[in-house]
């Protein structure tokens, strides 16, 4: 199957948002789409993008998205890739596109001389827990927490 993975354009904000929703359904989360829209175009079509990101799609239909920021480690001294979601839809999933988009980013983090690259995935979601360590992936036992604001 042949796709492609881009850089966001602006004509992908909706879809990227009903991604984001699907998404956050996978995950059991909730999903609130107000204000998302223009929220996310300012995180991600500013001057200096405090979000990136990529789509990717097979023929004419957006099959996926991946989210990253650039944040830096107090402990390492040096800038690290945070993947904040990567997400395909079901039916074009195991075809190697998540690999690609895994090996790509780790590309990136390499060319910005980035410590390392981090992400998280709910402990539930074995499916993706699998898929992380076949591509090298260590897991650290940590809990998150927030607090709504």
């Amino acid at each position: 199957m042949e796709y492609l993975i881009r850089d966001f354009q602006e004509t992908d904000i909706y879809l990227l948002v009903d991604l984001c929703a699907k998404h956050a359904a996978h995950e059991t989360s909730k999903y609130n789409r107000d204000g998302k829209v223009s929220l996310l175009k300012s995180a991600l079509l500013s001057h200096n993008p405090t979000l990136h990101c990529w789509i990717v799609m097979v023929e004419d239909e957006m099959a996926g998205y991946a989210t990253f920021t650039f944040d830096f480690s107090t402990w390492e001294v040096r800038h690290y890739l945070r993947l904040d979601c990567i997400y395909l839809e079901e039916k074009f999933r195991g075809l190697g596109i998540g690999t690609e988009m895994m090996k790509r980013l780790m590309k990136v983090a390499r060319e910005r001389d980035c410590v390392n690259l981090q992400w998280q995935t709910p402990v539930f979601n074995e499916t993706a827990i699998r898929f992380y360590e076949r591509m090298g992936g260590k897991g650290l036992l940590k809990k998150r927490f927030f607090i709504s604001i």
